[in-house]
């Protein structure tokens, strides 16, 4: 018993890194948010601190998730996913998984380009590999050198450690699926040929 509560744990500070890093919330923008100090946050992620209850409501409530996906509560049993959508960045994300270890898929939904979305962007970095698929409306991505249009149907990966930034390109919502590995995790696509050997 004492070796699954260690356990339990020991995993909530990776998953509270990688709750951060796929909301791309700096240390210190969370520590504002919660109240929490810097240090501590830190200290938190890396395991040298033990959460506490008081420690983690105002994360849950901060990531906008329930406590127990801070802790990897086992599921009940109900193999529904419920979507618990937060707004990051301006735009809404929809979570399609309910693990934080992993390859985990989100769909994200961001609002009319406005001017600044047709500027200058700031690209950001962070561990990782990511996989985004266009639904609909025209999604603008700045990847290292490159400044690119991504329309429906149309898919990238690349590696969240080249600086990028993702905006809406055009005058309507754009809709995506994104598949994102915290730790760099690819994605591996299996197909058959068209004779339909394997």
């Amino acid at each position: 018993m004492t070796d699954d509560f260690d356990r339990v744990l020991t995993a909530v500070g990776p998953r509270l890194r990688a709750l951060r890093a796929e909301r791309g919330t700096t240390l210190t923008e969370l520590s504002e948010t919660t109240g929490i100090s810097v240090s501590t946050l830190s200290r938190l992620e890396s395991g040298q601190r033990k959460p506490t209850l008081e420690l983690m409501l105002p994360l849950a409530r901060a990531h906008q998730v329930q406590l127990d996906e801070l802790v990897g509560a086992p599921t009940t049993g109900d193999p529904r996913v419920v979507m618990r959508p937060y707004t990051a960045h301006g735009r809404t994300v929809i979570p399609l998984s309910q693990h934080l270890g992993g390859i985990r898929a989100y769909k994200h939904i961001f609002p009319p380009a406005t001017a600044a979305d047709l500027g200058d962007l700031e690209p950001r970095v962070h561990e990782g590999h990511e996989w985004l698929y266009v639904l609909s409306g025209r999604l603008r991505l700045v990847l290292g050198e490159h400044d690119l249009v991504i329309g429906p149907g149309e898919v990238v990966e690349f590696d969240t450690r080249v600086p990028h930034a993702l905006a809406n390109a055009g005058a309507e919502p754009v809709e995506i699926l994104a598949l994102f590995g915290p730790q760099g995790e690819r994605i591996h696509i299996r197909a058959r040929t068209t004779s339909g050997s394997a």
